[in-house]
């Protein structure tokens, strides 16, 4: 399987545009017109050890700087490799960043699977989108510990609760994050449930990537994007 798959709509699902690349009058707009690129990775074709390709690492706190690294596992979602974040830094205020190079999304869905395997001052997961560096970023996380799924908004470095939902998230089960962002509106869901929505227009876009926080030990597999235009 391809690490990454860049694809337009149309070739996707296989519709076509109209000559003139946009709908005429009278005629239904097709799925091809209203989405735009879209992205896939799996890590599968990534060496096992080494940094996925097309990504770069950040920090946002203190502590150690992250390792982020492709890992081989059996029973991943997509066999056989996953990235997990291994410099296992208990340092409370430490967040570690996996960060796609070269997108900048406004209005798109995105999501990735996760699975908690240890920690002992966190054990989370999540999903950063409308990245601009390290200190100003939205990230949806779920947290086996505190039970809950919350969205931040981190400005200058600084953490800003947007929203929360108290829920399960078991140890050790793979579980989903998703995300779709349409102007000002943030639509958040844990395993295909929308779990809150909220309003916040601090970031109009940026990149997407994963998030760990402090000595969280997280697999994540299946990151996907979709620009909606």
């Amino acid at each position: 399987m391809k690490k990454w798959v860049f694809i337009c709509a149309s070739c996707f699902l296989g519709l076509s545009m109209s000559p003139t690349g946009f709908a005429q009058q009278g005629q239904k707009v097709t799925v091809s017109e209203i989405l735009g690129e879209r992205k896939e990775c799996y890590f599968d074709d990534d060496k096992a050890g080494e940094l996925p390709i097309n990504f770069q690492v950040a920090l946002t706190g203190k502590g150690d700087q992250p390792r982020w690294m492709v890992k081989k596992i059996e029973n991943a979602p997509t066999a056989d490799n996953v990235v997990v974040q291994t410099r296992l830094d208990a340092t409370d205020n430490r967040y570690s960043l996996l960060i796609i190079n070269g997108v900048a999304y406004k209005d798109f869905s995105v999501y990735a699977r996760f699975r908690s395997e240890g920690g002992s001052v966190e054990q989370s997961g999540g999903l950063v989108f409308k990245y601009k560096d390290n200190n100003n970023y939205y990230v949806l996380r779920a947290s086996v510990l505190e039970g809950n799924v919350r969205l931040y908004k981190v400005l200058n470095g600084s953490q800003t609760q947007l929203g929360e939902k108290s829920l399960k998230v078991n140890f050790k089960e793979w579980h989903l994050l998703k995300v779709v962002c349409k102007a000002d509106t943030i639509q958040c869901f844990f395993n295909n449930k929308k779990a809150f929505e909220v309003s916040d227009e601090t970031f109009d876009k940026g990149s997407v990537g994963l998030w760990t926080k402090s000595d969280a030990y997280t697999f994540f597999d299946d990151l996907l994007m979709q620009e909606m235009k």
